[in-house]
C-alpha cells in the first residue's frame, strides 16, 4: 500500500480498524462498480455456511478510494443458493460498521448475494425499489459491486442487509437481554414463516395449532431467548390464527382485524402477487412491536425467482400466488384473507392507488436505471459465469443479457395489466347511479298531475299531499324535482321548501298495504323516505315509487274531488293499469335563481368548466377558474357498465393501467347529472 505511514499500517494490523489509500495499485475497480476483494487468511475458498473463516477485505468505491479491513469473518448463506456454483456470502466484521454509508445500518453482518439464479441479477433490488415505492418502512440495501475471492473473479454481486433489528434495518424495540420480574415481553418479536424449517421447535420457533404454519423466531436470538418470551410470541400468533379462522373473523372488532396493520398488510401482500413471487408465502417476514397487539408484514426478502423465474409453475403472469404460490400452511391464512371483503376491498383500493401514482412506470424505469448501471459488469459476470445455462429453474434462458431484461419488463406489463383487471372485481362497491326513467331539468318547476281524476299534487294545512283541481297561481301545486347521485329523485314544494315524504311506519315491503298518507317535512335528501324513482308506463305518465316503502303514491279511490288524499300503496304488476297511480309530470314555470325556498339548490351562479384528458400522461381532469368549486365526486365506468375509478373532480385521476378501449364519465353538479364518453 503506498502513501500511508507505518504507524497507521501497524495500528491497522493491530486494532483491526479502518484505513484508507488514495492509491493502490493492485486493487482497482474492474468496472464502473465499486469492487470488493476478500482473501481468506488460510488462501483456501469458503465450504461452509455455518462455519466462519478468518479473512481481509479491501473495498474500492466509486472515487478510487480504498478501505482496508484487516480482520474479517466470511461464511456461505442461503439455502437452494449455497448448492449453487456461484455461492453467496454473508460477512462479518470484528466492529460495527457504517459500510454502505449514512441511512444504512451500523452493524457487524452483511450479506453477498449472488443472483446466479436471476439472469438480470437485478430482481432482489427491484423489489427494494418496489418496497419503497409501496411504502414499506424497512428495505433490504442493494449495492452492486464485483467481487474477487483469493485471487479469482467470481462476479457480479449485491451487498445487502442481514434481516435482524436495528436501527435503518427492523427498527422494533429491542428486549431486556436478561429478563426481570418487570421487563416487558410484549415485544419487539422478528419472526418468519420459514418453509425450510430450519429452526429448533420449541426453542427458536414454533407451528401453529390450527394449519402448523412454520414459524422461526429471529429476534430475540437463539442464544437469547427467554422461555416466557417464546411463550408469549406462539400464544400470540396462535390467537391471531384462532381469530382469522373463527365463525367472526370478518368482524371488524371480534375477527382478526385488531390484530394486523392494514396498510404493512397490503403492501407487502401487493409486493408479492405484483412480483409474482412463488417463494411469498414459503418465506415471510413479519413482527410485532411492543406495547401493539399487531402484527407488521415485511420486510420483502428473496426475490430471485420472483417474476416469472421459475420453471416449476411455468408462466405464472395470470396467476394469483394465492392460487398457486409455495408454502400451502400460510397459503391457508391467504385464502382465508380473501374471504373477507374487507381485505379485498383493501388490496384492490391500495393497489388501484399505486397504478395511478405511476406504478408501472416506475417499475419500467427502475429496470431501465439498474440494467444500466450494471451494463459493465454484466459483460465481465457472463464471462465468467454462462448466461444461457440453467443455474437453477429459470423458465426461460436466452442468449443474450437483454433478452432477459426485455422478458422481465414484459413480465411486469403483462403482470400489472392482469391485476388490474382482475382486482377490478374488488373495489369497493359504490352504488351504481340509476338510469332514471324521467330526466328532469332542474331549472323548472313541475306539476303532477293524476292520470284518472286530472286533480294535481297539493299540500294542505297540515303539510298532507291532496289532490287539488288545477291553479295555475298556485305555487303550493308546483315541485322542483332534484336528481340525487345515487340516481333517485329529490321532489321540493315551491312554496314551503318541505319535500315529498312517506311517514309509513315499520318495515314494508312492495306489496305491503298500508295506506298511509303521504306528507311533506323538512327537507333532507339523504333521507330515503324523501327518495322517489319515477318509472315511466306510457307516454307521459309515471308511478312514484318510493325508495323506503317501495309503495307508489295512489289517488285514494280515484277521487276527483278537491282535497282528496293521496297514499302509500302497493306496489305490483297493476302499477301498469291502475290510472290512480300513474301521474303526468308537465314543466310549468322557470326557477328563479337563489330560491330561498328550495334548501340545498347549491346554484349561485354559472360556473365554466371543463372535462379533458391528455393521453400522453393518461390523465383525466377537469378544468376550471376555481377548481375548490368542483367538490363533485366523478365516477369512470368502462363500456360494460362495471366501476373502474372514483376520484374528486378537482384531483383528476390518472388512468394508467386501465386497458384501452371506451369509457363513461358520471357526475352531478349544480343539481344536474352529467355523463360523457371518451376513447383512451
Amino acid at each position: 500500500m503506498k502513501s500511508k505511514s507505518f504507524l497507521t499500517t501497524l495500528l491497522g494490523c493491530l486494532l483491526a480498524l479502518t484505513t484508507y489509500a488514495q492509491v493502490d495499485e493492485t486493487h482497482v475497480r474492474l468496472t464502473n462498480l465499486p469492487h470488493v476483494y476478500i482473501n481468506t487468511f488460510s488462501g483456501s475458498d469458503i465450504y461452509s455456511k455455518t462455519d466462519y473463516v478468518m479473512a481481509r477485505m479491501w473495498y474500492v468505491d466509486e472515487k478510487d478510494s480504498v478501505a482496508f479491513y484487516d480482520s474479517l469473518q466470511i461464511r456461505g448463506r442461503g439455502n437452494s443458493t449455497w448448492n449453487l456454483a456461484k455461492k453467496p456470502y454473508r460477512i462479518k466484521f470484528q466492529e460495527k460498521e457504517k459500510f454502505l454509508g449514512k441511512g444504512y445500518a451500523k452493524t457487524k453482518k452483511w450479506t453477498l448475494l449472488a443472483n446466479h439464479a436471476d439472469k438480470t441479477l437485478i430482481r432482489n433490488a427491484l423489489t427494494r425499489q418496489l418496497g419503497e415505492r409501496l411504502g414499506l418502512k424497512f428495505n433490504p440495501a442493494a449495492k452492486f459491486v464485483d467481487l474477487t475471492l483469493n485471487g479469482q473473479y467470481i462476479g457480479n454481486y449485491q451487498i445487502s442487509d442481514q434481516i435482524d433489528v436495528r436501527p435503518h434495518r427492523v427498527n422494533i424495540t429491542e428486549q431486556d437481554v436478561a429478563l426481570t420480574d418487570t421487563s416487558n415481553i410484549t415485544g419487539g418479536y422478528l419472526l418468519e414463516v420459514d418453509g425450510f424449517f430450519d429452526f429448533q421447535d420449541g426453542t427458536t420457533g414454533y407451528y401453529t395449532k390450527l394449519h402448523s404454519v412454520p414459524i422461526r423466531i429471529h429476534y430475540p436470538d437463539e442464544d437469547e431467548i427467554d422461555p416466557r418470551q417464546f411463550n408469549y410470541i406462539s400464544q400470540f400468533t396462535n390467537d391471531f390464527e384462532r381469530l382469522l379462522f373463527s365463525t367472526d373473523f370478518a368482524d371488524a372488532e371480534l375477527g382478526y382485524r385488531p390484530r394486523v396493520d392494514s396498510t404493512s398488510l397490503a403492501n407487502w401482500y401487493l409486493a408479492t402477487e405484483i412480483s409474482g413471487n412463488i417463494d411469498g408465502f414459503f418465506s415471510t417476514y413479519f413482527y410485532k412491536e411492543r406495547d401493539d397487539d399487531r402484527f407488521y408484514w415485511g420486510p420483502l426478502w428473496d426475490y430471485d425467482i420472483a417474476y416469472g423465474n421459475d420453471n416449476r409453475k411455468g408462466d405464472t403472469t395470470r396467476q394469483l400466488m394465492r392460487d398457486v404460490a409455495y408454502g400451502s400452511a400460510m397459503r391457508n391464512w391467504i385464502l382465508r384473507l380473501w374471504q373477507d371483503p374487507w381485505f379485498t376491498n383493501l388490496i384492490a383500493t391500495r393497489y388501484y392507488q399505486a397504478i395511478d401514482d405511476g406504478l408501472e412506470s416506475y417499475m419500467l424505469t427502475q429496470i431501465d436505471s439498474l440494467t444500466s448501471l450494471l451494463d459493465q459488469s454484466q459483460e465481465l459476470n457472463y464471462e465468467r459465469w454462462s448466461i444461457n445455462q440453467r443455474a437453477l429453474r429459470e423458465r426461460v434462458l436466452y442468449s443474450t443479457y437483454n433478452e432477459y431484461v426485455n422478458d422481465l419488463r414484459n413480465y411486469v406489463t403483462q403482470r400489472l395489466s392482469y391485476m388490474t383487471e382482475l382486482l377490478g372485481n374488488y373495489i369497493p362497491e359504490e352504488p351504481q347511479p340509476l338510469v332514471p326513467d324521467f330526466e328532469p331539468d332542474t331549472l323548472f318547476y313541475y306539476a303532477i298531475s293524476n292520470l284518472g281524476a286530472g286533480t294535481y299534487i297539493d299540500i294542505d294545512a297540515n303539510d298532507d299531499i291532496c289532490a287539488n283541481q288545477r291553479n295555475e297561481e298556485s305555487e303550493s301545486q308546483q315541485w322542483r324535482i332534484l336528481p340525487l347521485s345515487n340516481g333517485h329523485m329529490f321532489i321540493v314544494n315551491r312554496m314551503t321548501g318541505r319535500a315529498l315524504n312517506d311517514p309509513t311506519a315499520g318495515e314494508p315491503t312492495a306489496t305491503t298495504l298500508v295506506g298511509t298518507r303521504l306528507n311533506t317535512t323538512e327537507a333532507d335528501s339523504t333521507d330515503t323516505r324523501q327518495q322517489w324513482d319515477l318509472v315511466k308506463q306510457n307516454d307521459n305518465c309515471y308511478n312514484l315509487i318510493n325508495h323506503f316503502s317501495q309503495h307508489a303514491a295512489n289517488l285514494s279511490g280515484g277521487n276527483n274531488a278537491s282535497g282528496a288524499s293521496v297514499i302509500s300503496y302497493t306496489n305490483n304488476e297493476r302499477n301498469s293499469t291502475s290510472k290512480n297511480r300513474m301521474w303526468r309530470i308537465d314543466a310549468v314555470a322557470e326557477v328563479e335563481k337563489d330560491d330561498p325556498n328550495i334548501p340545498g339548490d347549491g346554484i349561485t351562479g354559472t360556473l365554466d368548466y371543463a372535462l379533458a384528458y391528455n393521453p400522453g400522461s393518461d390523465y383525466l381532469h377537469f378544468g376550471a377558474d376555481d377548481l375548490t368549486q368542483l367538490a363533485f365526486t366523478v365516477r369512470l365506468y368502462d363500456i360494460s357498465g362495471r366501476l373502474v375509478r372514483t376520484f374528486r373532480a378537482a384531483d383528476g385521476c390518472h388512468l394508467t393501467g386501465l386497458p384501452r378501449g371506451t369509457y363513461i364519465v358520471s357526475w352531478q353538479f349544480q343539481g344536474r347529472q352529467r355523463a360523457v364518453k371518451f376513447t383512451k
